[in-house]
């Protein structure tokens, strides 16, 4: 007894249907993260190169504490703090690619490959990007006991009238605020002593304490600057600072254009496997968008700003180039 050909049409519709589906499905979860390469199994490591007590570790402090709880995984944060931030880069370069060791890069990471000429790694090459995670300015802050100035005009003023006699911390040689020091003073031809110290955090100690009488801080500053114990003057973004929105820019103190974003990404090891750098990447996205970590952020005065490896990679190829531009036209010595 034969088939009927309606009864065979609609099993020839229904087989069809079925692998159109099957391989709807299929697709689907290809681009799903998955654990398949069983990862972490281990604790996972965050590098902050820079000394405890600043705005980079609490970022990566709160940052590590979600992703203990998507991974269910303990991630920790570690300071490797000196010489501008290459101590904790080169350590990261040098680490093994399987995702165990990240590093928590900012500005200063695509800065020193135009201040220092024999880094053991290369800023670009020797890691696999993942994902930007937040932006704030540096601000210019001054010790009100020691520098009776209200505003950026007054200060070049007292600056020009006392040649090489004032001083500014920084965090450190080669980090942002050093190199946004470096454009005010490029741009105003004023003559200050850069005092570079092992973090932001010694340095506000040291602006606190009269050892300097001006500084270039992050938003780590913002209780002591709340505490009226510091006064900023500017801030470095091309935007005023929403937690600071009386305080000028250097674009409209300074002169036009003139800016420098403080920015923070996680970054692995170069050659670290792909599915790894996705699934790190999903991952972080996840926890930017928690309820902790935005209220953690706010607080200390960050702006998420979560990306895409590939994005992250052409923002730090195009802030390598700037920056070059920018140290070779201020004149900054290569070390």
């Amino acid at each position: 007894m034969g088939t009927y050909p309606s009864v065979k049409k609609g099993w020839e519709m229904f087989d069809k249907l079925g692998r159109t589906v099957l391989a709807i499905v299929v697709l689907w979860l290809s681009t799903l993260p998955s654990q398949a390469f069983d990862y972490p199994t281990k604790v996972v490591r965050i590098i902050v190169p820079y000394a405890p007590g600043g705005s980079a570790g609490a970022q990566a402090r709160a940052l590590a504490e979600e992703l203990s709880k998507i991974w269910k995984q303990q991630v920790i944060v570690e300071d490797k703090p000196g010489a501008g931030t290459t101590i904790g880069a080169a350590f990261v370069a040098s680490s093994p690619p399987d995702g165990y060791t990240l590093y928590l890069a900012g500005t200063s990471h695509t800065i020193t490959p135009s201040l220092y000429s024999d880094l053991k790694y290369d800023a670009i090459k020797s890691f696999s990007p993942i994902s930007r995670l937040a932006t704030s300015p540096f601000i210019l802050l001054v010790n009100p006991s020691s520098l009776a100035v209200n505003s950026v005009a007054e200060l070049l003023t007292l600056a020009r009238s006392k040649p090489g006699k004032l001083n500014y911390a920084t965090s450190g040689v080669g980090a942002g605020p050093h190199l946004s020091a470096e454009m005010m003073i490029a741009a105003t031809k004023i003559d200050v002593q850069h005092v570079p110290f092992r973090g932001s955090a010694p340095a506000l100690t040291a602006l606190l304490g009269g050892v300097t009488e001006m500084g270039f801080g992050d938003v780590s500053a913002l209780p002591s600057i709340k505490a009226g114990l510091v006064k900023p003057l500017a801030v470095t973004t091309v935007q005023r600072f929403s937690q600071l929105p009386d305080v000028p820019t250097f674009d409209e103190t300074i002169g036009k254009g003139l800016e420098v974003t403080n920015w923070s990404a996680i970054l692995a090891p170069a050659n670290t496997p792909a599915e790894i750098v996705t699934f790190i990447n999903q991952s972080i996205v996840t926890a930017l968008q928690s309820p902790s970590v935005k209220k953690a952020y706010e607080a200390q005065g960050f702006d998420p700003a979560p990306s895409a490896p590939e994005d992250l990679a052409a923002f730090m190829m195009q802030e390598v180039t700037k920056y070059r531009t920018i140290i070779n036209h201020s004149g900054i010595k290569m070390q």
